[in-house]
């Protein structure tokens, strides 16, 4: 395909993940208001925030399976429709109940968009890049998060906390419509086959190749240890409006404007994560694991003093080159498991992925931050939250050592009679 059609690909596959985010984190620019009027406690706040990523987690892989067999496109649109839709249900929601349904069918619509959309873009852009642009497709998420804090503060605060949840949602079914119209499966397949492939021999693939998603120590490696690591990036997305709200003395629209700025240094930090990645390892891939764990101990050290500063200049400033760092191993993370897995696999092997990121991350992150909040203060709960990075880069550091033995090993995977796809080559 030409370069223009790729990178059109890319542009609405991002702009899906904004309305993906923006779904997602509208809640917490309204945070405050939802609390007064339903005297909802810290920990209550926090479990809407998390079921929505426990749903990513739990259905991500089944999904995203689905999608590698029948098609990632018609997937995508599927899920699009379904989150926006739900997003529109909590802009009627009267009770915490009606809210809470209405945030699990946002989890279910979004839980293989981020697995199957980094899988599309990774198939049509060359492995060299491969960081980059995977950080540049998951940054896109923090940029979502910045959009549905800043934004929906912004709407909620004219309007009410109705309107920012109805704006996202029409938002999200107008891009679904024009990605619809762009984006065909049959231009990103080779050959003319589908992108996800529906023949026996394509489901033969899938068989022969799902064990290799566990099959060596540095692929589950890469799992847990950026799972890990965005546990604290989801705590810092999901609470920082209602830091700004409690020790900053800031209005709901103020606040989600404070807290999107530090959510887009989060998203950039993910970018520069995969770019200094693929530029440090051109000639030696094993350094991607250093950059991973430089990431995790460097948001470690700031945001633990960010968060024992007062109130200030120095303590915005420790909290912004900490949330610079807190997601940067996002890029090389998503990059070392796309080197480890087949490409026929791809999808399925980033769902693993998002599986691990939810389940480890981006689920108890919010809830156990809440939880934390309501015994100690919010503030005390955010001085806890950093000590995670240290098993990230233990994790990152396994993986390091286990690297160049487990590439390798798998280095010849095909199975008998098959011949090795150029793709599948790791680099």
């Amino acid at each position: 395909m030409s370069k223009g059609y790729a990178w059109t690909v890319f542009a609405l596959g991002i702009g899906l993940l904004l309305s993906d985010y923006m779904s997602r984190q509208v809640l917490n620019a309204v945070f405050p208001m939802l609390k007064a009027e339903w005297l909802l406690s810290d920990a209550a706040l926090g479990s809407l925030s998390g079921i929505v990523a426990l749903a990513v987690g739990v259905l991500t892989f089944p999904m995203s399976l689905m999608a590698d067999r029948w098609g990632r496109v018609r997937s995508l649109l599927l899920a699009a429709t379904l989150w926006s839709l739900a997003t529109l249900g909590c802009a009627v929601s009267a009770s915490y109940g009606e809210m809470f349904v209405g945030r699990l069918f946002v989890g279910i619509g979004e839980a293989a968009y981020g697995s199957v959309g980094i899988a599309v873009v990774l198939s049509i852009f060359p492995v060299t890049l491969r960081a980059t642009l995977s950080g540049a497709f998951i940054a896109g998420g923090a940029f979502g998060s910045v959009l549905g804090v800043t934004v929906g503060g912004a709407v909620a605060q004219a309007a009410g906390w109705r309107w920012a949840f109805a704006a996202m949602g029409i938002f999200g079914l107008i891009l679904a419509a024009v990605y619809a119209v762009v984006v065909k499966e049959s231009r990103l397949a080779p050959r003319g086959r589908p992108a996800g492939g529906d023949g026996p021999e394509a489901r033969g693939r899938l068989r022969a190749h799902l064990p290799r998603l566990f099959s060596s120590v540095s692929v589950i490696s890469a799992y847990v240890g950026s799972g890990l690591q965005l546990f604290i990036a989801g705590a810092l997305l999901s609470w920082l409006p209602s830091f700004f709200n409690r020790y900053y003395h800031m209005a709901p629209g103020e606040a989600g404007g404070a807290a999107g700025a530090f959510a887009m240094v989060i998203g950039l930090g993910m970018i520069f994560g995969g770019v200094a990645s693929d530029r440090i390892s051109a000639t030696n891939p094993i350094r991607k694991w250093a950059v991973a764990a430089g990431c995790s101990l460097g948001a470690l050290l700031l945001l633990t003093l960010a968060f024992q500063l007062p109130s200030g200049p120095a303590q915005l400033l420790a909290l912004a080159v900490g949330c610079l760092l807190s997601a940067g191993s996002a890029g090389p993370a998503a990059a070392m498991v796309a080197n480890l897995t087949p490409a026929s696999i791809a999808a399925t092997a980033f769902a693993t992925l998002t599986l691990a990121n939810s389940l480890l991350g981006l689920a108890p992150g919010p809830a156990v931050t809440g939880a934390l909040a309501d015994r100690f203060g919010l503030l005390g709960a955010l001085r806890v939250v950093p000590l995670v990075a240290v098993a990230a880069a233990l994790a990152f550091l396994v993986g390091r050592h286990w690297y160049e033995r487990d590439l390798l090993r798998l280095a010849d995977p095909t199975p008998k009679g098959e011949p090795k796809h150029p793709s599948e080559v790791p680099s």
